[in-house]
């Protein structure tokens, strides 16, 4: 009978260290998200499953093309691509990407953008010395955010959402882990 009860002890210690242990994991490590929406394809899809690095920025700070997940309402995550880091400035002009006035390669649009007609642009001029609702500058602390799909996408071009702060941002989106067929890390 001790033996019995001992075994059952051991059991539910187990699942006690378990249920601890994928707790601190979730919390404060990794965490599943599930992409919503367009706003980052082609890229990403509707319907991703993906894994949040939640450490990396505890350690480190953004930086350009990382795939963010980032608190847009008290309700809702939103994730996008950082595009702008603290102290530059951003504009698109003719489908280029400029940070500082300097352009700035976005390789992984570069099939979408090649696809365009004739005269048609991937991304519409946008610049934030012209915003009415952006600082010229992006102040410490904070990113400038787009999502891929450019013509469907509420990011900081947007005064709805504007510059995300630090303290906004859950973490980096790094891996795709289904459906299956699209297992891989995150386009960055």
């Amino acid at each position: 009978m001790a033996k019995k009860k001992s075994e059952w002890f051991d059991w539910l210690k187990a699942l006690l260290i378990a249920i601890l242990l994928a707790f601190i994991v979730r919390t404060f490590l990794f965490s599943p998200i599930i992409v919503e929406g367009p706003s980052m394809q082609p890229n990403l899809q509707n319907g991703d499953h993906m894994i949040v690095n939640k450490i990396n920025y505890k350690l480190n700070e953004p930086e350009r093309f990382d795939i963010v997940v980032f608190h847009a309402t008290e309700k809702r995550d939103y994730i996008k691509r950082v595009i702008g880091l603290p102290g530059e400035t951003v504009e698109m002009r003719a489908d280029t990407l400029y940070i500082d006035g300097e352009p700035v390669e976005e390789s992984f649009l570069a099939t979408e953008k090649s696809q365009q007609a004739s005269g048609q642009v991937y991304t519409m001029n946008f610049s934030m010395e012209d915003s009415q609702y952006l600082p010229e500058v992006i102040p410490e602390g904070h990113v400038f955010v787009l999502g891929d799909n450019r013509s469907n996408s509420t990011d900081s071009r947007s005064s709805s959402l504007g510059l995300i702060s630090y303290d906004q941002i859950v973490g980096n989106a790094v891996l795709i882990y289904w459906p299956i067929n699209r297992f891989g890390f995150a386009n960055e």
